[in-house]
């Protein structure tokens, strides 16, 4: 069963289009995160969901209910059977915590409406606070009301409007796994909007990325990360890149030398002069002992060193391309470092040059929230 699906929909205010033949399926139990920069459609895709926007063409489907068509009154949102949480939390402020979640049982007359409010808040760990009221609550735990709120109803699909965006990172993380785990734990679906990169490869079971109203690709996060599918959702993903790529003596040579014959796949075979080569930010490290099989050395020029958690961040050079790779040692600026490249990861792509447009760049403003 296919929890959501739109099919070739299109959505334009005035003459811009904010949807361009947008198809999505999200099946039964799965979560998907949209990412996309401001202004590429998330949230005007989130509203059509939601139906507080109706698209141009095309159709929504919930549940196999068409929802949004041609040819039929969209249905109204509050007969769709979503849960939706905002950015904002978009609490009662003269109500309780129970009493925020319990109200949509009320109105649906559920005789244990009570029960089941106080059931979902000692899910996500406030059943100790159910007195308070908003303003006496964390962004949090304001947060915790607004997800219990939302799932309380059993909804056949839960809404997330870059609902952690206001939060601090530590606890996005802790509410992103909450969701994940209340998600799945219930059987539930999921639409999850974010410009959190991290987020969205964390939470969802398939990532996909919208620009410009398109949807360029919706992958498995590991394999989105792994093949891009063209050069902007290469650049989107952070891939380091791209180095120039030239034909010489029947291989294809990148600034430091000649490709293996594996490496690109197909899309290396094809290659003529022009191409541009990036890698997949996991096929590249800092040298910390003999290569592994499939590695090649290259030096870099360090440019920035900064401490992180995880160990030195180290911004340097690669003959022309600013890249960022984790240390297990701090560097000096002007230093060089040894990297190791695994170039069968290597990404390859042939054509125009694609310029990289403003509306790709990691999401910096917050889309409006519905």
């Amino acid at each position: 069963m296919k929890a959501l699906e739109l099919n070739e929909v299109h959505k334009h205010f005035g003459e811009h289009a904010a949807l361009r033949g947008v198809n999505l399926c999200i099946e039964q139990g799965r979560i998907v995160c949209l990412l996309g920069a401001s202004g590429s459609g998330k949230t005007t895709l989130l509203r059509m969901v939601a139906g507080l926007d109706h698209p141009d063409r095309g159709t929504v489907r919930i549940d196999g209910k068409l929802v949004a068509g041609p040819g039929q009154a969209p249905l109204a949102p509050e007969r769709r059977g979503l849960g939706m949480v905002f950015q904002d939390y978009a609490l009662w402020p003269h109500l309780s915590a129970l009493d925020n979640v319990a109200l949509p049982l009320r109105a649906r007359r559920q005789p244990r409406a009570a029960e089941q409010a106080l059931d979902m808040l000692r899910r996500v760990g406030l059943h100790a606070l159910l007195d308070r009221r908003p303003h006496q609550l964390s962004g949090g735990q304001q947060q915790r009301v607004a997800l219990a709120r939302a799932l309380a109803v059993r909804p056949r699909l839960l809404l997330c409007d870059e609902a952690l965006s206001n939060l601090d990172a530590a606890l996005r993380e802790e509410l992103r796994d909450l969701i994940g785990d209340v998600v799945r734990e219930h059987g539930l679906s999921a639409l999850v909007i974010t410009h959190d990169h991290r987020e969205a490869f964390a939470l969802g079971d398939e990532v996909g990325i919208l620009d410009a109203g398109l949807l360029r690709q919706i992958d498995a996060p590991r394999k989105l990360l792994a093949r891009p599918r063209d050069e902007q959702v290469a650049r989107f993903v952070h891939a380091p890149g791209p180095w120039p790529l030239h034909r010489s003596g029947g291989s294809l040579r990148a600034p430091w030398g000649p490709l293996p014959a594996e490496a690109g796949g197909d899309a290396s075979a094809r290659a003529e002069d022009g191409a541009r080569l990036y890698l997949p930010a996991a096929a590249l490290r800092v040298a910390d002992g003999p290569p592994r099989d499939g590695e090649r050395g290259v030096r870099a020029e360090v440019l920035r060193c900064a401490a992180t958690p995880q160990g030195a961040e180290l911004q340097a050079t690669l003959h022309g391309v600013d890249l960022r790779v984790i240390s297990p040692t701090w560097r000096t600026p002007g230093e060089t470092v040894e990297l190791y490249l695994d170039l069968r990861q290597a990404l390859v792509y042939q054509g125009p040059a694609q310029a990289r447009a403003a509306n790709l760049e990691p999401e910096l403003e917050r889309e409006n929230a519905i």
